[in-house]
């Protein structure tokens, strides 16, 4: 299995960069389909589910050169600040700047100190994360959706890109699907699929925590948020062009169609990254 090497890698609809289709993280896995001309392959993102796309998760364009080998081991942390910088030793010179949220660390031994040793694709040794940036990686569900409406919470004011995945620029579905990660639960990477994901809640029965979607008549849901309270959401906002809290704009509430909750009952553990 191949993993990417380096902080965020943007996937691309074809190998010319047409069209952003995604993000992936530092140390992702990917399953290489085809190795492309002028330095490209074809990939599939096996964190990030795309049923209606692949079944092995989400397809598209990657740099071979933000490739490498996967490091032995599974993510034993993963990085809860917004970004951090790793580093070739305890307090050492920055060896791999700007780790996002998000971003599952191998581990490579005990701390010094206030410094947790990790291994990364494409790096031979140790590099050294901030322990005050590092969680353990979960290894069950949260015990309430609000969790996950907290971690969005701290993306408040990053900027909308489309396809972005990270706090240097994310999208809605982005936004629902960092967030939720971050607490150990995959859920597939576009909104629609992602409502069709969730247990559906009737409107005015939603709770913080809960997500909001949106349609256009006779369209496919194109846009979710997170909701904060009934009738207030938190969203990557693309008129806004950043993330945002706020009670749905009058436009936006002729499309709001439907909620949903995430699971977080036993089987919600099968979901986990």
């Amino acid at each position: 299995m191949n993993a990417v090497a380096v902080p965020v890698a943007t996937m691309w609809s074809t190998p010319s960069a047409d069209e952003v289709v995604t993000q992936v993280l530092l140390g992702d896995p990917v399953i290489v389909d085809a190795a492309g001309a002028d330095g490209w392959s074809r990939v599939i993102a096996p964190n990030q589910p795309a049923p209606s796309l692949d079944p092995r998760g989400y397809p598209g364009w990657l740099r071979t050169a933000d490739l490498s080998s996967a490091p032995d081991g599974a993510g034993g942390s993963i990085v809860d600040a917004l970004s951090t910088d790793l580093r070739d030793a305890p307090s050492g010179a920055v060896a791999l700047a700007g780790v996002p949220l998000g971003t599952a660390l191998a581990p490579a031994g005990s701390p010094v100190g206030d410094w947790l040793p990790v291994r990364v694709p494409g790096r031979d040794g140790t590099l050294w994360a901030p322990a005050a940036d590092v969680r353990p990686a979960p290894t069950a569900p949260p015990a309430s959706a609000t969790a996950a409406l907290e971690v969005a919470r701290r993306l408040v004011g990053v900027p909308y890109v489309w396809g972005g995945l990270s706090p240097a620029g994310i999208d809605c579905s982005g936004l629902v699907h960092l967030a939720w990660r971050r607490l150990g639960v995959l859920l597939p990477r576009d909104a629609h699929e992602q409502a069709e994901a969730v247990e559906p809640v009737p409107l005015g029965e939603e709770r913080p925590g809960d997500l909001y979607f949106f349609a256009r008549p006779g369209r496919r849901i194109h846009h979710v948020g997170f909701v904060v309270a009934p009738g207030r959401m938190l969203h990557a906002c693309g008129e806004a062009r950043r993330v945002v809290e706020e009670p749905p704009t009058p436009s936006r509430s002729e499309t709001l169609t439907a909620a949903g909750r995430v699971r977080l009952r036993v089987d919600a553990a099968a979901q986990r990254a």
